[in-house]
């Protein structure tokens, strides 16, 4: 009689198991053939740059490819990229691409191989992170898969992508509120979940000495917490934790606060960071927290502040005659007053978007002008108008000089796509 269970019970989990494969084939093989909406066309027809965004999406079945990719190996996908990409879909309605890589980016916060804390890498692997390519399976747990390559027998991963930076965190908090915002109920309380989770992270980097360190760098088992502050890491900050306030505001007003409260410090350091006779952001502090970096200016510090606290600044129109004097290059910008090599056309869209909020449509129709020069047939420009443009620092934890090239680009396209729409991509935090 044991011996009957024994098979009987053998063939029912063999039928189970079949019945599982099947259901999984099923599933795989209607996710491979579902349709978006809207189409990427009718996308296209509001933003160029969006309707290629929405074509990445739909291709990658998650996370975009942050470069052009040359083959069909799997590429790096930064996660400020894709959540740039997220914030662009669903302000031109592609909701069902957005959502597709937030779903990504919750994913990845959900099965890291070694946190539990809320954190995200600054990049994964391009496609659908639940596929067999994206994920691994430890120890009975299942982890995200990210970049690296075998060399020398040995499975090498670079420092900067297994690493978290506040800035990037910051915008995925954003992706987060923004895609919750047209989601069903039950997908509304995951994203804002997540947001949570990555918010709470983002305060345990608090400094005394005013503002949010920089996050953490290195491999997993000798992170370490960064302690130069970014300026515009924290005007990222600012944004991020006034969205997940109003967020949770009716369900949890004391935590509504504590994100408010941290918005504003974040604010206070951004403040700090003024010069008033230059009218101009400097990009940070040094390595103890405190000394004001002040060799090179970007021109992201000036544009993500006007964009994100205009409507209380002042000096925004002083701002913008800083950068256009010090940062020009033709008929566009270069990424910071430094030896003006090219043009960033990330910076140049910003610029537009800054002109666009502000009034001046002479100065933004220009801009459009030189950008329409820069696209590509698919609707995506490259980082910049040449190889080589230089930012004036180097590759963090590296001596490598720190570059832009000629070549596609998602977070200039994401750029692009908030211009050619007049959207301010912090405008979530109402």
């Amino acid at each position: 009689m044991r011996g009957n269970r024994a098979k009987g019970f053998k063939r029912l989990l063999s039928g189970a198991v079949c019945m599982l494969l099947l259901f999984s084939l099923l599933f795989s093989g209607c996710r491979r053939n579902t349709k978006f909406e809207p189409a990427v066309e009718k996308i296209a027809e509001i933003s160029q740059a969006a309707g290629f965004l929405a074509k990445k999406a739909e291709e990658s079945g998650g996370f975009i490819s942050s470069l052009e990719k040359k083959s069909n190996e799997p590429d790096h996908a930064y996660v400020y990229d894709n959540s740039l990409a997220v914030i662009v879909l669903s302000f031109a309605g592609a909701h069902q691409h957005a959502r597709t890589i937030a779903d990504a980016l919750l994913f990845a916060q959900q099965h890291d191989r070694t946190f539990n804390d809320g954190r995200l890498r600054n990049a994964y692997l391009d496609g659908d992170p639940k596929s067999d390519s994206g994920r691994s399976i430890t120890a009975g747990k299942i982890k995200i898969r990210l970049p690296g390559f075998w060399k020398d027998g040995r499975w090498q991963e670079d420092s900067f992508v297994v690493s978290t930076s506040t800035g990037n965190m910051a915008w995925a908090v954003l992706a987060f509120c923004t895609v919750a915002e047209n989601a069903a109920p039950e997908q509304r309380e995951e994203y804002l979940a997540a947001a949570v989770r990555a918010a709470d992270f983002l305060i345990g980097l608090k400094s005394e000495s005013g503002g949010f360190t920089a996050g953490y760098e290195g491999w997993d088992d000798t992170q370490k917490k960064v302690t130069y502050k970014s300026t515009e890491h924290n005007i990222d900050l600012i944004c991020a934790f006034k969205a997940i306030s109003n967020s949770v505001k009716e369900i949890d007003p004391e935590k509504s606060k504590i994100y408010m409260d941290a918005s504003d410090y974040a604010k206070e350091f951004v403040h700090s960071m003024y010069d008033n006779e230059l009218h101009c952001f400097y990009t940070g502090t040094g390595d103890d927290g405190k000394t004001v970096s002040k060799g090179v200016i970007p021109l992201d510090t000036n544009t993500l502040t006007i964009l994100a606290i205009g409507d209380e600044l002042n000096n925004a129109d002083k701002m913008l005659l800083f950068v256009e004097k010090n940062m020009a290059v033709g008929e566009g910008f270069d990424f910071s007053n430094g030896d003006l090599d090219g043009i960033w056309n990330e910076g140049t869209a910003q610029m537009a978007v800054c002109y666009n909020l502000l009034g001046y449509q002479d100065k933004y129709t220009a801009i459009m002008e030189y950008l329409k020069t820069q696209i590509a047939k698919d609707g995506s420009i490259p980082a910049a108008d040449r190889d080589g443009v230089s930012t004036g620092f180097v590759v963090i934890g590296t001596e490598i000089y720190w570059e832009y090239h000629n070549s596609q680009s998602i977070g200039a396209t994401g750029w692009l796509a908030l211009a050619q729409m007049g959207r301010n991509p912090f405008e979530i935090t109402g």
